[in-house]
Formats: C-alpha cells, structure tokens, sequence
C-alpha cells in the first residue's frame, strides 16, 4: 500500500518513511534510478520536488554519473523531504481552490490548496532558455503548465 486514503486527506503510507531512511547511497546509475522513481512516485507530496531533485536527474545524463557533495547534500534532503511529506486535503468542488506559486532561478513550483491546506504540489526544473525570463513570466509559465495537466 503505497497511499492512505480517507474520506477527507491522502497521506503516504508511514511504513514507507523507514525504508526512504535506510536507503543507502547510490554508487551506479541503476541505483540512483531506483531511487529516484522511488521518490517520484511522491513527487505531489513533495514541495518543489524537481527543482530538490534537478542535481540528482543531472547525473543521469550523458553518462556523467559522478557523485560529489551536492548530489549527497540533495540525496539527504531529499530523503528527508519525503520523510517529511505532509497529508494532503482531498479538493472540495464546493470550496475555492488557490493556486500559489513560487519562482527561483532554476525552477517554479506550484500548490493547489484549499482552506489553507495543501492538495498537491507541481514542480518543474527550467531548461536554459527560460532561465532568463523574469519573475512575472516565470509565475505565468507555472500557472500555465500546472493548468495544462
């Protein structure tokens, strides 16, 4: 069981933060795939998950498989936020739903709540030609995107 689903949130199973714990460090690319599609499986849990994750995805191209201190110092936050994934609200049709958005230099990241608690969370790493957009675009880029799903 991979979700705990009642008739007001989703949560992750709690089971599973022990295993994300003890998950050792990776040495080869299959492990670090592991790993990551472990932790992409709760990717809407996670705040800015691909923009936590981009160095980790990183070493997954052009054979440049090289593990070095950021690819730790993200592993272990990683692991630490997936831990840490709060409890989802399931949406109400009846409520207003907000989208809040939130821009840095690599990435947007977007989270669709209501009353105040979270439903889910879109996240996505920027490719090098939209690093170079400004704020107000970038915030329009992630409402768009988040829309389109």
């Amino acid at each position: 069981m991979r979700h705990i689903i009642s008739s007001n949130r989703v949560a992750t199973n709690p089971k599973k933060p022990t295993v994300i714990q003890d998950w050792p460090l990776p040495h080869t690319i299959k492990e670090l795939k592991g790993f990551l599609g472990l932790a992409g499986y709760y990717k809407k849990f996670i705040k800015n998950f691909r923009i936590v994750s981009k160095p980790l995805t990183h070493l997954l191209k052009n054979n440049s498989f090289e593990w070095n201190v950021l690819a730790k110092t993200t592993f272990d936050r990683l692991k630490k936020a997936l831990c840490m994934a709060p409890v989802l609200a399931l949406p109400d049709s009846k409520k207003v739903f907000v989208l809040e958005t939130d821009v840095c230099t690599n990435g947007v990241g977007v989270m669709l709540s209501q009353k105040g608690r979270p439903l889910a969370f879109f996240s996505k790493a920027l490719s090098s030609k939209h690093l170079g957009l400004s704020i107000y675009k970038k915030k329009n880029m992630a409402i768009l995107m988040v829309v389109e799903r």
